[in-house]
């Protein structure tokens, strides 16, 4: 497969991230590969590469908790196909992750080959799933909607609220006076239709994974 391709690899771990590049280099001749480590990294890489042709994301990266990076990506980028790679390949994680817009899921634990082929397939327009279908689920179709109202800095502020940071720890941690993170926050809750800070972090806290771990 020869393309003039950019790929981001969303992933913590530098090792795996190199596996991964190589693993791409292998069967796409000079294509350019793009890291991120986080999700605030994730934008920033986005941001500067607004024409890539595929993520491959990790679900459990700083910044991010379970499908939270996959649904910001849906909402963001909806014409940029993301292929989920995760050590929790769980059946029902392979199906969220298909109903919240992924185009394909790798397990970690699968050889480079399968990989490979699946990056193939899905630049060539399709999908690729390792065994299992989506069971549509339709208060995820709901809570993937909602989520893809927020604006990239609303999608910041729910993360950081739903670890329980107060408005003051908020607006330390972005750069931001503490105004303008109620008023986000007053966003926040109105898109998602939630009526405290608690019921929001409930909220995200569904997005989390589930049986195994990363």
């Amino acid at each position: 497969m020869t393309a003039d391709l950019t790929l981001v690899v969303a992933d913590d771990h530098p090792m795996f991230r190199a596996a991964v590049s190589q693993a791409l280099r292998s069967v796409i001749e000079g294509v350019r590969i793009v890291e991120a480590s986080s999700q605030s990294s994730l934008e920033a890489a986005l941001a500067a590469e607004p024409l890539a042709d595929l993520v491959l994301l990790d679900l459990t990266m700083p910044g991010a908790m379970g499908f939270s990076s996959l649904i910001w990506l849906r909402g963001e980028y909806p014409d940029l196909p993301v292929i989920v790679i995760s050590s929790n390949d769980h059946p029902r994680t392979v199906r969220r992750a298909q109903q919240f817009g992924a185009a394909g899921f790798v397990s970690k634990a699968a050889p480079a080959e399968v990989l490979g082929q699946a990056v193939k397939i899905v630049l060539g327009g399709g999908s690729s799933f390792e065994s299992a279908r989506a069971e549509r689920s339709e208060q995820d179709a709901m809570l993937a909607a909602r989520l893809a109202q927020l604006t990239p800095q609303q999608f910041r502020v729910l993360m950081l609220l739903a670890e329980g940071l107060l408005n003051k720890q908020i607006a330390a941690a972005m750069g931001l006076a503490e105004n303008t993170v109620k008023i986000h926050v007053t966003a926040v809750l109105a898109k998602l239709e939630c009526r405290s800070r608690t019921q929001a972090a409930v909220l995200v806290k569904s997005l989390d994974l589930e049986d195994a771990g990363e």
